[in-house]
């Protein structure tokens, strides 16, 4: 089947305003909602030679005339990669706002920096005016994303406002940051070669200019380095002060999801070890969901965490040494797997119109702390039952909780268990090295 003649096309190259009308033609039926303008709107910049749709760099030339144009191909490459993407809407990332989270560093080669452009725009609106900004009708785009219609808003304690996307946004926007930045560095080599070696031949700057070398710079095209615990058995409070490590941290793919650039040291803060790099949202998946510094509500994520993805999060945990070596969790973590899993049988349920629904939200807390394991005791319950009932479902030691899991695990997850305990580590200090840890919800394992 021949591909329609699209107006403004020269050999291959299309003008950037026949590609937004392109992007939008194509994705319109994506998952993930695309905006007009990808191509011509701010951030996209088409002097910085390149244009971001999705996670994919495009690269822009000056075709006859002085115009900028893009390649046809690409932007269809791009469009087709969009499409193949899945997304659950139901689940959310936090992007912010978070209290003591770091700056990002203003870099003019990469104008994209999604999450301080959302929350610095975010922040300077209140909720009458940002509800009318939403529903003037403009789109509003990062990477060819229309962002706006996926941002949810929420509300705790009447005050605080908090902004979440869809998890499968936030790691298609982590990835075209990344990809951005890949771009740059590479654009920088080239520069600094150019500098000491002879300038580019006519025959390759007319190839250039002609639209047949549009690949992605060769910092590009490289891909991620998977992780092989190569920061195995440190301590993050030594290594998050070493010359370098975000740096380093950036060149690995996450270790969870194993797709995504890496952003994140994540770590344990029990016992102070690194785990791994991992992506921004696999980081916020994990994160507990404090109410309290030493309260937790147990949402529906929960199930992912011990149900459908529950060996790679087991695995990902025990690269601490000291949960390995104790066969455990961090306390928050087996406060949640004991509500979740253990007390699964004990929660109500009530009659929906589509069966029975579990009682209210489920929420643990704790009275003590791991140090002190004979005094520390989890208490289960449910809250905003909707009959108004607020019931103490269990009350469990932290001990019999910790014995409760071994058990679990040597049943569900052999593979795992296998390699835990204390014989399997030597050398590990008989007494666990603790971390205070900011159980705010806040830029947790952030650099």
């Amino acid at each position: 089947m021949s591909e329609r003649v699209m107006p403004g096309r020269t050999d291959g190259l299309i003008t950037l305003v026949a590609a937004d009308a392109l992007w939008v033609e194509l994705t319109a039926g994506s998952a993930v909602p695309t905006a007009s303008g990808a191509c011509t709107r701010s951030p996209a910049h088409a002097r910085v030679r390149y244009v971001l749709l999705g996670a994919h760099a495009v690269a822009t030339v000056r075709a006859s005339g002085g115009q900028w144009s893009v390649p046809e191909a690409e932007v269809r490459r791009a469009a087709a990669e969009l499409n193949a993407v899945g997304m659950d809407r139901q689940d959310l990332v936090r992007i912010g706002p978070f209290r003591g989270a770091p700056r990002q560093e203003c870099n003019e080669e990469t104008p994209l920096r999604w999450r301080r452009r959302i929350t610095g725009e975010l922040q300077e609106l209140g909720g009458p005016e940002w509800a009318a900004r939403r529903e003037d009708g403009r789109s509003y785009h990062l990477a060819g994303i229309d962002w706006r219609q996926m941002l949810v808003e929420q509300t705790r304690d009447g005050t605080q406002r908090t902004w979440w996307l869809p998890r499968t946004v936030v790691r298609l926007l982590d990835a075209a940051e990344h990809t951005e930045t890949q771009w740059a560095q590479a654009a920088r080599t080239r520069q600094a070669s150019a500098a000491v070696t002879e300038p580019l031949s006519r025959a390759r700057q007319a190839r250039a200019a002609d639209g047949r070398q549009t690949t992605s710079p060769e910092g590009l095209t490289a891909s991620l380095r998977p992780y092989n615990g190569e920061l195995e058995g440190q301590l993050y409070s030594v290594l998050s002060r070493k010359p370098g490590t975000s740096r380093r941290v950036a060149g690995w793919a996450c270790a969870v999801c194993r797709t995504a650039p890496a952003t994140v040291l994540d770590h344990c803060h029990e016992h102070g070890y690194v785990r791994a790099p991992v992506c921004q949202s696999c980081n916020t998946q994990e994160r507990p969901d404090h109410l309290y510094s030493n309260d937790i509500r147990v949402a529906n994520r929960y199930t992912r965490l011990f149900h459908t993805d529950t060996d790679h999060w087991l695995r990902h945990w025990h690269r601490c040494p000291g949960c390995r070596a104790r066969t455990t969790l961090p306390l928050p973590h087996l406060a949640a797997w004991t509500a979740h899993t253990a007390c699964r049988s004990l929660r109500p349920t009530h009659r929906a119109p589509r069966g029975r629904k579990p009682c209210g939200v489920l929420r643990v807390s704790w009275t003590g702390s791991q140090n002190a394991p004979r005094s520390c005791l989890l208490t289960v319950q449910v809250d905003f039952c909707p009959s108004g009932e607020h019931r103490v479902l269990a009350q469990i030691p932290y001990r019999e909780s910790a014995e409760r899991f071994r058990i679990w695990l040597a049943e569900t997850h052999p593979a795992v268990a296998a390699a835990a305990g204390p014989d399997r580590l030597d050398g590990l200090p008989a007494q666990i090295r603790p971390v205070i840890a900011d159980t705010s919800g806040d830029g947790l394992s952030l650099f």
